[in-house]
């Protein structure tokens, strides 16, 4: 009998287009694009599924989450993070997806993020202050990253707002709901569906009650898809 074939992870297919991963991620597409693809002499910082188009994986929206956490705190010179995602990987990550997505490896939220940071510190020269800022802002975003059995990512609940502490998780992305889009958390509910009937002229009251979920919920929702990214 002939082997079945594997099944594919849905984590790490083609699925979202740079512009899609700038939106959800509330960052610049120029900047996502640098990330993703690199830039004359400077190789990107991710490994993606698919070039032409270029489409990015679900794990590797989980990796951009994680750098433009670097981002939101610091100006960072990318091939000084390029240096330090090497030396982390160097140091720490032993599975294959590990090696192939040092920043979302389960070992950055060990030992890893004490080495990242102390790699970082040393190339860009900032404080023990600045150190302990960064290491914040890091553990803040790993906390919203979901991961299975294995310690591989399965959920990313991304930042709706500015505000990184005691953030809402109401907003997360499955690849396995609604093509890895956002949905309401605990649902397959997609904020694109809200968001859109939001701007037909639906009251969030309106929405609330048809979709029997909270007003925080639908808000939140249309935070997601509405914002302008940053």
């Amino acid at each position: 009998m002939a082997s079945k074939r594997k099944k594919a992870d849905l984590r790490e297919l083609p699925a979202y287009s740079i512009s899609e991963a700038a939106h959800y991620l509330s960052v610049p597409a120029a900047t996502v694009r640098y990330w993703a693809i690199g830039q004359n002499d400077y190789k990107p910082l991710i490994d993606i599924p698919a070039h032409e188009p270029a489409l990015l994986s679900f794990l590797n929206m989980v990796e951009l989450h994680v750098l433009a956490a670097i981002r939101r705190k610091h100006s960072v010179p990318m091939p000084k993070v390029r240096k330090a995602i090497d030396y982390l990987q160097s140091q720490t990550v032993k599975s294959k997806i590990g090696r192939r997505h040092p920043l979302i490896s389960q070992q950055l939220e060990t030992d890893g993020l004490d080495l990242f940071i102390e790699r970082y510190g040393q190339l860009v020269n900032i404080s023990s202050a600045g150190q302990t800022a960064m290491r914040e802002v890091l553990n803040a975003a790993l906390k919203r990253i979901e991961r299975d059995t294995n310690g591989i990512p399965v959920r990313l609940f991304p930042f709706t707002r500015n505000q990184l502490d005691n953030a809402p998780t109401m907003v997360v992305m499955d690849p396995s709901l609604s093509a890895g889009r956002p949905v309401i958390a605990g649902t397959g509910l997609a904020t694109e569906i809200i968001a859109e009937r939001y701007k037909a002229g639906d009251s969030i009251r309106e929405l609330a009650k048809d979709y029997e979920r909270k007003p925080a919920e639908i808000e939140e929702a249309i935070r997601c898809e509405l914002k302008t990214a940053a």
